[in-house]
C-alpha cells in the first residue's frame, strides 16, 4: 500500500487544522516543517516522517504512521498520527493561557465592569 497523499490534506485529515485551506496556508507561511525544512502544501508525506507544526507559540510534532485521504474521527487519529510533542512545549501552552488571560488588555482603553468595581472598592464607594 504505497498511496501518495499531500501534507496539507494529511494535516487536515488527522485534525491538526480545522480546514484544508488553513493547513495549506500554514504550509505556505512556513509553519509546517519536515526535518527543519519548510514544505509546500503539495509535499507527499511518507510513513515515518516527523512533521513539526508551529501553532501559536508552541511547536507541535507528529510522526506519520499511515497515509489517509479522508478525515477521521478524533478517536481514530492515533492509528494514523503519533503526537510526539515534547512535554516542555505542552507546558508552554498551559502557562501561556494563564499569562495571556492576566495581561490581555492591562491598562488599555476604558475600564471593564470588573475594573470599575475594583476602583470603587479602593475609593471606598
Amino acid at each position: 500500500m504505497n498511496r501518495q497523499i499531500r501534507i496539507d490534506k494529511w494535516l487536515w485529515c488527522v485534525r491538526v487544522f480545522k480546514s484544508r485551506s488553513l493547513a495549506s496556508s500554514a504550509c505556505d507561511g512556513g509553519k509546517v516543517k519536515i526535518e527543519g525544512e519548510r514544505v509546500k502544501p503539495s509535499y507527499q508525506v511518507k510513513i515515518g516522517d516527523v512533521i513539526t507544526v508551529q501553532q501559536r507559540y508552541i511547536k507541535r510534532a507528529y510522526r506519520v504512521l499511515a497515509p489517509l485521504d479522508k478525515r477521521v474521527s478524533a478517536a481514530k487519529v492515533k492509528d494514523f498520527a503519533e503526537d510526539i510533542t515534547p512535554p516542555e512545549e505542552l507546558a508552554k501552552l498551559k502557562t501561556g493561557r494563564f499569562v495571556s488571560y492576566q495581561s490581555k488588555f492591562k491598562g488599555i482603553g476604558r475600564p471593564t465592569k470588573k475594573d470599575r468595581r475594583l476602583i470603587d472598592k479602593i475609593r471606598g464607594h
